[in-house]
């Protein structure tokens, strides 16, 4: 199905920090993947992750099964997209907003 919610990051200037904070609030766990990304293993599917420039909010991802044709739909209808970016063993990703401007991604699961 596409269009459902399936992935979410949290930025956090202190990953630790955020992860304890996390883990009081709702029990969360993480496990590390890459070199500060942590992915939480026993609650909802998401990730704590570094804040950065281009990521200072929350960040959720909405499904696909053609992220193509979904990227050209986001320009059609006004909004933008970045570069459609493969992440290995998992599937591919894109960036985007909508037309007014309220960003959100796309992710289409490996086959």
């Amino acid at each position: 199905m596409s269009g459902h919610a399936n992935w979410f990051e949290l930025p956090a200037d202190d990953t630790a920090r955020a992860r304890a904070f996390y883990a009081g609030v709702f029990g969360w766990e993480t496990s590390l993947m890459g070199e500060d990304y942590h992915v939480i293993t026993n609650g909802a599917a998401g990730a704590i992750a570094p804040k950065d420039a281009g990521h200072t909010q929350p960040r959720i991802y909405f499904h696909t099964t053609d992220i193509e044709a979904s990227v050209r739909k986001v320009a059609e209808l006004g909004g933008k997209h970045d570069e459609v970016l493969t992440v290995p063993d998992t599937g591919r990703i894109a960036h985007c907003a909508d037309d007014q401007g309220t960003p959100f991604s796309l992710y289409e699961p490996q086959s």
